[in-house]
């Protein structure tokens, strides 16, 4: 008997090392996964989605379906490697390194579809983002995003430029003729920021496109197209987004090395021990 206990210590420090490593990060994803489901759902429920479904047009596009779809695989995935860690299920494990390569596989499946179809892909970014443009007012979702990307991201405004906010009913010029006050202006987020605004001005957007002076409007409003200035922001950023992609797969094909290496050493102490 005391030479049972003996050998379980010692097979045991391997394993135990594997284990809290893949219980503590997943611990962390999981919770992650829960927080970032959270604020999509909360975010559907403040928009009423939930009892009008039929508001979505382009659900894929939602940034809150977006939450709700990120957070529920991270979830996923962290729970089964955190609790398959815990009580050494292999099934578990099996499961949370079988998660890990579909993503793995979807991840490059997606990098190698995205130089192949660039074309196609601008062309469905494009229409997105003329969506978003249409339907501004109407989900303050996407409005918060127009918004980061225009003014934070990217500095742009518009998908080619200032005169794509044409589609939108309420900055179209022949809404002004109803009395809309944004007729033939657009966002505060296309706006150039001034160092002595201390206070953001949302109106700094107001009639901007009345005026024939193109050089006058690009003192005021960013003149870039946010296409254009994604690819210049791709093309600048390369380097950092290849090596965080290659980074993140790096930690992917661990946790999966990580994960099989703890079900073969539990096979093994249940080999021994049987």
């Amino acid at each position: 008997m005391p030479g049972v206990r003996k050998y379980r210590r010692d097979t045991s420090e391997v394993s135990c090392c594997l284990k809290y490593v893949i219980f503590g990060v997943n611990v962390l994803f999981w919770l992650v996964g829960l927080i970032v489901l959270a604020v999509g759902v909360w975010s559907w429920t403040e928009k009423d989605t939930f009892n009008n479904l039929s508001r979505l047009t382009n659900i894929a596009l939602d940034p809150a379906f977006i939450l709700i779809c990120v957070g529920t695989i991270t979830f996923i995935i962290g729970f089964t490697g955190c609790v398959g860690a815990l009580r050494e299920n292999t099934c578990l494990l099996a499961c949370y390194a079988v998660f890990l390569a579909l993503l793995l596989l979807a991840e490059m499946t997606t990098g190698i579809l995205f130089f192949v179809f660039k074309d196609w892909i601008k062309q469905q970014a494009t229409t997105g983002f003329q969506t978003f443009i249409v339907h501004y007012r109407e989900d303050p979702d996407q409005q918060n995003m127009i918004d980061w990307i225009q003014e934070e991201w990217l500095q742009c405004c518009g998908v080619e430029g200032p005169k794509d906010w044409d589609r939108n009913a309420y900055f179209n010029c022949s809404s002004g003729a109803a009395g809309a006050r944004e007729a033939c202006g657009v966002p505060f987020s296309c706006c150039r920021n001034k160092p002595q605004d201390i206070i953001r001005n949302k109106q700094c957007g107001y009639d901007v496109r009345k005026s024939p002076d193109t050089l006058e409007i690009a003192k005021i409003i960013y003149d870039k197209g946010c296409l254009e200035a994604a690819e210049e922001w791709f093309e600048h950023n390369l380097l950092i987004v290849a090596t965080s992609a290659v980074c993140i797969a790096f930690a992917q094909i661990l946790g999966i090395c990580f994960a099989q290496n703890l079900r073969a050493d539990i096979f093994a102490q249940m080999a021994k021990w049987h």
